[in-house]
């Protein structure tokens, strides 16, 4: 079958006798882990927001702001064209980048939980930086704190939320993390549109990120770590406990066996990143390391939502009307998240790429010829194209809000052993991180040299991803973490790579050949 090899949802072997139910000590865990996603949110929804702001223009842009007030003699498309005001909004993805491999270390031999903490502390640094900032060093030193907050959240939130929760609902709980930074993007929006018009009101937009990092610092000191960490670090005991409790059961003989193989076989890794690029290990490599994480900022998603007041205010939207139609958009994200956490379980992850991929393919192509019809001569767009555009962008968040946008997390925190699981998350983080970083870097010179083109680009990077999904990704949805690796064995293309090699160079062992 040209999409992969599947398994029973009841994974493998152990996997019938895995017993669990939902308890508050789980919800509590989970709740407070995926705060991690506020802070990614606030921060994607408040920056494109203040960047349209007219106070923040006349004191650290004046020239933009004045290119914005006289249109000068170009199109719309370049009113906000400059490097520097893109560098204060990607400086913060190149940060994360450089700081999500220390984050592995951590996440590695400290425990998920180190590494939310130290998250929390470098969020609420930059942050207070940013609100306090006098000049755009300040302004670039606090993204880059922002930045290293993001990497160490982004790095262990989603493999805390996978670890902790039980196969059949893993899905539905590692999209909180998808969930919280889609309510951060929503309230920084209504934050942004009731201080826009004052002379400090960027600084308070920008301030209020302390909250989410305040809050995701005190409840990350009464979380527990996850048995899975707990094991690897040879808290075997500690680990049994802590299972126990979040799944409510006794009966986690089962479970418990297959962290304790998962864990012996990662403690035999000493380079777990020179790891990953042995043959067995290529398809999470190509799959989850690499081309999911680009793929999910080549969707042209997080260009949307950095810069949706700046979108609308170009399409001849006012700034307060622009302002409230990225509100629009970023209330349809969430409600989008809440589809995708209610039925990904069910229906599997492949099915929501697939169809929400032909959805955002034809909004994008939409957009691109309306905007080449009707906009670009310096007038502003009648108000039925205005909406008509509006609908479209809406159409394209719901797509991507139930498909790439949490499957870009949730599928490749799915695929790594545990052995390479932190090294990988690493790289999942160091590719988006670039991809946003350079997505973010070129969007606004790219719309205003491609113009309605930039649309079209996208929508044909679409077409690329959902062929990648459909011939390379087996599906994930019900299988037990630690026995995602059985489904490489059933994949029309990645049954090759499972065969070991003669010897493993970490361990000097011969593995046993499967069959």
């Amino acid at each position: 079958m040209a999409g992969g090899g599947m398994v029973s949802d009841k994974g493998g072997a152990r996997a019938e006798l895995y017993e669990h139910k939902i308890t508050s000590y789980f919800i509590f865990a989970c709740i407070v882990a995926a705060l991690g996603g506020s802070l990614f949110g606030y921060d994607l929804g408040v920056s494109g927001g203040v960047t349209s702001m007219d106070h923040f223009l006349k004191e650290f842009f004046p020239k933009v702001y004045r290119r914005k007030q006289e249109h000068l003699k170009e199109t719309d498309y370049c009113k906000y064209d400059n490097q520097i005001l893109t560098l204060f909004t990607s400086s913060l993805y190149f940060a994360a980048l450089v700081s999500t491999f220390l984050a592995s270390h951590v996440t590695r031999s400290k425990g998920r939980r180190a590494s939310i903490l130290c998250g929390a502390v470098s969020f609420f640094a930059g942050a207070a930086i940013n609100a306090g900032a006098q000049n755009i060093a300040m302004l670039i030193i606090g993204r880059c704190l922002l930045g290293v907050g993001i990497g160490f959240g982004n790095q262990a939130v989603p493999l805390y939320l996978s670890e902790m929760a039980p196969a059949k609902i893993r899905g539905a709980v590692n999209q909180l993390f998808q969930l919280t930074t889609c309510l951060g993007i929503f309230i920084a929006n209504f934050i942004n549109n009731a201080t826009e018009k004052h002379p400090w009101g960027w600084r308070l937009s920008l301030g209020l990120a302390t909250v989410p990092a305040t809050l995701m610092f005190v409840g990350g000191l009464f979380l527990p770590e996850t048995p899975n960490s707990l094991v690897e670090q040879g808290r075997l005991e500690e680990g049994r406990k802590v299972l126990e409790r979040v799944r409510g059961t006794k009966n986690i003989e089962a479970e418990f066996q297959d962290l304790v193989e998962a864990s012996e076989a990662a403690k035999a890794i000493k380079h777990p990143f020179r790891n990953l690029l042995e043959r067995r290990n290529r398809p999470q490599l190509i799959i989850g390391a690499l081309g999911i994480p680009a793929f999910q900022q080549l969707t042209g998603m997080n260009s949307v939502l950095f810069y949706a007041p700046v979108i609308f205010q170009s399409l001849g939207f006012g700034s307060g009307a622009s302002l409230w139609s990225s509100t629009i958009t970023s209330g349809t994200l969430v409600l989008a998240t809440f589809i995708s956490m209610a039925f990904v379980d069910k229906f599997g992850r492949r099915a929501f790429f697939l169809e929400a991929g032909v959805e955002m393919i034809i909004a994008m192509i939409c957009v691109a010829v309306t905007l080449a019809l009707k906009f670009g001569q310096g007038v502003e767009l009648p108000k039925g194209i205005g909406i008509f555009l509006v609908v479209m962008i809406c159409i394209f968040v719901l797509a991507y809000g139930r498909s790439w946008g949490p499957l870009g997390w949730l599928v490749p925190s799915e695929l790594f052993p545990l052995e390479t699981r932190s090294a990988g998350q690493s790289i999942v983080v160091c590719v988006n991180m670039f991809f946003t970083a350079l997505v973010a870097q070129c969007f606004l010179v790219s719309l205003c040299h491609l113009r309605y083109g930039i649309f079209l680009v996208f929508a044909g990077l679409i077409v690329i991803m959902s062929c990648f999904i459909f011939f390379l990704l087996p599906e994930t949805k019900q299988v037990p973490i630690e026995e995602i690796h059985l489904l490489w064995q059933k994949h029309w293309l990645w049954k090759s790579y499972c065969v070991p090699e003669a010897h493993s160079e970490e361990t000097g062992m011969k593995p046993v050949q499967v069959v």
